[in-house]
Formats: C-alpha cells, structure tokens, sequence
C-alpha cells in the first residue's frame, strides 16, 4: 500500500495540473510516481526540469536509461527497475542489454565503462578513486559526459529514494 498520496491530474491544483498535463502528452499515461510528487509541485517541476536538462545531453538516452537500471538494481528500487525496463526498451535498449545492465553489463564496452562507472559512484558515495576515474575516461568519455553520468546517477538515486520512502504503487509491468 502506498504510503504518499497520489494526485488525481483531473482535480489538481492548478500548477500540478499543468505538470501532470505535461506528463501525460510526453508519455501517453501519468505514472504513479509523478502523481504522487504532484502532491509538491516544487518536487514535480524539479524531477521534470533535471530529467529535461540530461535529455539534452550527451549521453545517449539509451545510455541513460541502461544507468537508471544499475540505480534502480542497487537502491533496491523495484518501481524504478520496471520502469526503466520499459523506458529502456523504448529508447532503443536491447532485450539482452535489458536484462545485463541490472548487473551493470552491457554488450557495447564503452557503455559497459559507463555503468561500471555509474556503480562505483553509488557504491562510493561518489569518492570514486582515481582508477573509476581513469577507467570510464580511457574508455572515450568526456569530463561532460563524465559530469552527465553522475547527473543521472543523481537524477535515479532521487526517484530510487523517492518510490522507496512513498512504496509507489507499481504501474509498469514487474520484473523478476
């Protein structure tokens, strides 16, 4: 059972009406977990302008959304793990890479570099050691996309902790 609200788009105030709006023209529907940040405004349009501001980015979507498993897997966030399943398979993720990045592999090496990268910042807190470091630039990435990948990291640890705290009831299909 769900332990934060969720907003009802019709019957929302107004700000939050027009957040959720945006919502469901991006996506086709408005999942629970933007329902439920709807309840503060201030944390809806802060979730949609940071996501909006990495979708501009370097970093390929599918990267990001192959990042946002590697958060999900080791926050333990189950909402997140199937959203970013099918988030990911929208934006082109394969299947097997679908299924690898919730062990933070990936059949491409740069990307691989990129998620080994992006675990050892939520393992360290972000004291990465100068070998993550030199790993994930040996493998051709930019200080920019270096910078981006820890911006999504960020960006997943807060909706990881966000659908953890709220128990965000599921509204993707679950993965095993």
């Amino acid at each position: 059972m769900p332990r934060l609200a969720t907003v009802d788009p019709a019957t929302a105030e107004p700000q939050a009406r027009t957040l959720l709006g945006r919502v469901e023209r991006a996506l086709g529907t408005t999942p629970n977990m933007m329902r439920a940040m709807a309840s503060s405004p201030a944390v809806l349009d802060a979730y949609l302008q940071f996501s909006g501001a990495l979708s501009k980015g370097l970093l390929p979507g599918r990267v990001q959304e192959q990042i946002a498993l590697v958060a999900a897997v080791e926050n333990d966030c189950d909402y997140c793990l199937a959203a970013h399943t099918v988030l990911g398979a929208k934006a082109g993720v394969s299947e097997e890479d679908l299924v690898a990045g919730r062990s933070a592999r990936a059949s491409d090496a740069k990307v691989q570099a990129a998620l080994t990268f992006a675990k050892a910042v939520i393992a360290a807190k972000g004291f990465v050691s100068d070998e993550d470091l030199r790993a994930v630039r040996d493998a051709g990435y930019s200080d920019g996309e270096i910078g981006e990948i820890v911006a999504a990291v960020a960006l997943n640890t807060f909706t990881n902790y966000f659908n953890s705290v709220g128990q965000t009831t599921l509204d993707f299909p679950a993965v095993a």
